[in-house]
């Protein structure tokens, strides 16, 4: 390593991560805990403001969500904080975390506390306040660098990835145009393993509606929603294949024993490993809703959509991967990295044409339970991989 890398490391041991990630554990920011999020923005608004460049909070973007009784309904996200530094730089970067979490406020799962193994296990801690702690070292790092008039960046972190980043999803588009590279700030698994490529998902809200009629009297003119939401779930089930995983979910609906039900709402999820298989679900889909609109005389509409396409490692991929682990190397830190079934807002950084590594976060596990854990030693380590690989592509201009 070079005395300007050294220099940088050495800048990172004496950041406070842990402090701010357990300062930010502590703030409840559900997707879907507004007042928690606009708490959370504040803070990292506050703590990013050390960097040049202007923070601002960007408005979500509107959107609907099906309610139980088939009605599409708008739903409140929190606003998104972007940074951009040296945006004249011929060299442009991105790098992208979001603040909410999956514990809602009325959440069991509150506080954070060490483990006998010294882990900490604590709301959101490896998903991913740890790795916005992190990520915030390692451009101070890079900031106190003579290399750092050499790239300008974007920092994007945004208040609804949990839930598909559906308010966020144009402005990730918008802020991924012209840059080279990204970096997310996913954690990484325990050992360290990142993520390579990544299948896609899609998220539906299949509404059905029927008739409703005397279970008794005249059932024969009613037209049962329930089943027919149910012969979807079957027809769609059924295009399950190698590259396309099919998950129904869950049915809304029905009533009173002596009612046929006139509506019902299916739930259900795809997950496609390529654009073909994209292809394949959307014709299973369409086919489905109009063979049993058919079929049960009802009336079937389609809410959702492929919200996170596939990540395939294309060469550009594989550049930026190998970097990572050359700096690892030089670090004394093995990094490899294999495919995995999740998604995240690398998909659609990648889908952007923009190379990107996902999981530069922190090494962590159990996420998405209230068995979350951090391995703390992880944040420095992981910032100066993060640090170390900007200040290269810096050096070099390039990939």
């Amino acid at each position: 390593m070079s005395p300007i890398e050294r220099a940088a490391i050495d800048r990172i041991a004496d950041a406070p991560i842990l402090a701010q990630t357990e300062a930010w554990v502590a703030v409840n920011s559900g997707t879907r805990n507004l007042a928690g999020l606009a708490a959370m923005a504040d803070l990292l608004a506050d703590a990013f403001a050390v960097l040049p460049g202007a923070v601002a909070l960007i408005e979500p973007e509107p959107v609907d969500a099906v309610a139980a009784d088939g009605l599409a309904e708008p739903i409140g996200h929190g606003r998104h904080l972007h940074l951009a530094v040296r945006p004249e730089a011929p060299v442009q970067l991105l790098l992208t975390g979001h603040m909410d979490t999956v514990y809602g406020a009325d959440h069991p799962f509150q506080q954070g506390r060490w483990l006998p193994d010294g882990t900490l296990n604590a709301p959101g801690a490896a998903d991913m306040k740890g790795g916005l702690a992190l990520m915030l070292a390692a451009l101070r790092a890079v900031e106190a660098s003579p290399l750092a008039g050499r790239i300008g960046y974007t920092v994007l972190i945004n208040s609804d990835e949990e839930t598909g980043s559906l308010s966020s999803r144009a402005l990730i588009e918008r802020v991924a145009r012209g840059k080279i590279a990204a970096l997310t700030y996913e954690p990484a698994l325990p050992d360290g393993t990142l993520a390579g490529a990544r299948g896609g998902t899609g998220n539906f809200s299949l509404v059905v509606q029927g008739r409703s009629a005397h279970a008794g009297r005249n059932p024969d003119e009613g037209r049962n929603a329930l089943v027919a939401a149910a012969d979807l779930a079957v027809r769609l089930a059924a295009a399950k294949t190698p590259g396309l995983s099919v998950n129904p979910a869950r049915i809304d609906g029905g009533g009173p024993n002596n009612v046929v039900p006139d509506m019902a709402v299916l739930r259900i999820n795809f997950r496609p490993h390529d654009a073909d298989a994209i292809a394949a679900a959307q014709a299973a889909l369409d086919a489905a809703a109009a063979a049993v609109a058919a079929d049960r005389d009802v009336r079937v509409t389609v809410h959702g959509s492929f919200n996170r396409p596939p990540k395939p490692i294309d060469a550009g991929a594989a550049r930026l991967f190998e970097l990572v682990r050359s700096v690892g190397a030089d670090l004394g830190i093995p990094v490899s990295w294999r495919a995995t079934g999740g998604v995240c807002d690398g998909n659609n950084i990648a889908a952007c044409g923009v190379p990107v590594v996902d999981t530069m976060g922190a090494r962590g596990g159990a996420i998405h339970s209230v068995e979350e854990f951090l391995i703390p030693e992880s944040l420095p380590e992981r910032a100066a991989l993060s640090a170390l690989t900007l200040l290269r592509i810096a050096e070099k201009g390039t990939l």
